[in-house]
């Protein structure tokens, strides 16, 4: 079967798979009881699709299973039958370019008004929709206009950081400081003063000859790790270790962030201050590149399976 040749034009807007179904986009949802909703007690991941074929997807779905484990979340479906959900969601819509996520949900309680845990059924949702960027292609190619958030990143003691999850309140309060000031995104520091990540990204410095992220208050990002992946095959020194504030906001030569909707995005502001040329940097532009032709070139490319589509 070619790629993306037989959609089914009920799902050309996306497929998503809930309460063990496979629907419309427009038609997939969840109890307004859900603890998922309710309590923003749900984890989730998202890997991503291009030129049919998915970025890493054992990764992700490792990922996802540890955050599982970790919130205590179990679904009826298996590793296998949720890869293969995902699979299917993509081949309904017959893109190649897309964007794919995974949950667990808490659910909510079959008896009513328990607060007991094990009261509640998990379920799995999955989507995939045509491609998403966290930052335009525009805003990536001048660079990105961040700033510093007043509001500091939620403890890792308090929520931990590797395990994906909703509960963004301080990330919503940075973007909204962000958006007031005229910024396109906003990064958070934790109370001790050291870098973390920001809404939907790591965040990569480059200082003193080498390609440093933070250690602490930051999700394990795959494109995170595919950036230290690609600095080790091209000899370029990096390191995850703990960033001062100081660092990224007086010192960095360069800044970048990682995402999955979006790959390696160049940073040319941060705050007020201007970073080389008021452009991309080209260590910067350097890897972005690197990064799309290795996908090019079908670096950890899992194709899709396009023939689920019946």
């Amino acid at each position: 079967m070619d790629i993306g040749t037989h959609p089914r034009p009920e799902f050309a807007s996306g497929a998503a798979y809930v309460n063990g179904r496979f629907v419309p986009m427009a038609q997939a949802t969840i109890p307004v009881t859900d603890w998922g909703f309710t309590r923003s007690d749900v984890t989730y991941d998202v890997v991503h699709v291009r030129g049919g074929a998915f970025f890493r997807l054992q990764d992700h779905l490792d990922r996802f299973a540890t955050s599982m484990r970790k919130w205590r979340l179990s679904p009826p479906e298996s590793l296998a039958e949720i890869e293969t959900i995902l699979h299917r969601c993509v081949a309904l819509t017959g893109l190649q370019d897309a964007y794919v996520s995974m949950a667990c949900a808490r659910g909510t309680p079959a008896v009513p008004g328990s607060r007991r845990l094990s009261d509640c059924a998990n379920h799995l949702i999955a989507y995939a929709v045509p491609w998403i960027d966290v930052l335009s292609p525009a805003i990536q190619a001048r660079g990105a206009h961040v700033l510093i958030a007043s509001t500091p990143r939620i403890p890792d003691a308090s929520l931990d950081p590797t395990v994906k999850n909703y509960q963004r309140g301080d990330f919503t309060l940075g973007l909204m400081e962000a958006e007031d000031a005229g910024f396109d995104t906003a990064i958070l520091c934790d109370a001790a003063g050291l870098v973390t990540e920001g809404p939907g990204f790591n965040v990569f410095l480059v200082h003193e000859g080498r390609v440093i992220t933070p250690r602490h208050g930051s999700l394990g990002g795959i494109t995170r790790q595919s950036v230290l992946d690609l600095c080790a095959m091209e000899g370029i020194p990096a390191a995850v270790e703990d960033i001062p504030r100081q660092v990224l906001e007086e010192e960095a030569e360069e800044v970048f962030l990682a995402t999955t909707a979006g790959g390696v995005m160049p940073v040319a502001r941060v705050g007020r201050r201007i970073l080389g040329n008021d452009r991309p940097g080209p260590l910067s532009a350097r890897l972005k590149d690197l990064y799309w032709r290795k996908h090019a070139e079908g670096w950890h490319a899992t194709p899709v399976r396009y023939e689920l589509v019946g």
